[in-house]
């Protein structure tokens, strides 16, 4: 590789890494409650992305790809603890509201209930963590298919039934909806 064609790859990383930073931090953000487990996570993202821009094809969104090895990179960071690991949901985060059908739009989640809410979240498979985590970062279905590799009626179902089981788990006590 020649000066002026790497310096367009690092021209176009750090782009992609502008462009992208704050969806890079909130997936190591989810599956990292430590600070020091984000930074290992989001420079292990950053090298990902570096080795594999040559690749890029443009089969997808570029933001789209980016989501996939953040995701699959936070996924394998810690191997087989990751069934271990927790999504750690921010209480004022704006999207916690897509993880409820729009006739729940007037609900108003206090503390409590975004601890319930995490902790049930946090009871998940692996593949229905990772859904939700796209989910609350308010993805597309089909975005969403594109970076977990199913089919965007699969990723319907999932939310569906994941969504269903967080509102009956929700139920009771000063949680009622």
């Amino acid at each position: 590789m020649n000066n002026e064609s790497m310096q367009r790859k690092e021209d176009r990383f750090n782009l992609l890494v502008k462009e992208n930073q704050q969806r890079i931090q909130k997936i190591c953000k989810y599956y990292a409650p430590v600070n020091e487990d984000q930074k290992d996570i989001y420079q292990e993202i950053l090298v990902n992305i570096w080795k594999s821009l040559e690749n890029f094809r443009g089969e997808a969104q570029e933001s789209t790809w980016i989501y996939r090895i953040a995701l699959n990179t936070a996924m394998g960071f810690a191997g087989k603890e990751f069934r271990r690991m927790r999504i750690v949901i921010d209480g004022g985060e704006k999207n916690l509201l897509n993880l409820f059908s729009e006739d729940d739009s007037d609900i108003t989640l206090k503390e409590k209930q975004v601890d319930l809410l995490q902790d049930q979240l946090n009871q998940l498979s692996v593949i229905d963590k990772a859904i939700m985590s796209l989910v609350l970062e308010d993805l597309s279905m089909k975005e969403i298919a594109e970076i977990i590799g199913i089919t965007e009626p699969n990723v319907r179902v999932k939310i569906h039934r994941v969504k269903e089981t967080l509102k009956e788990q929700m139920k009771g006590g000063n949680y009622e909806y």
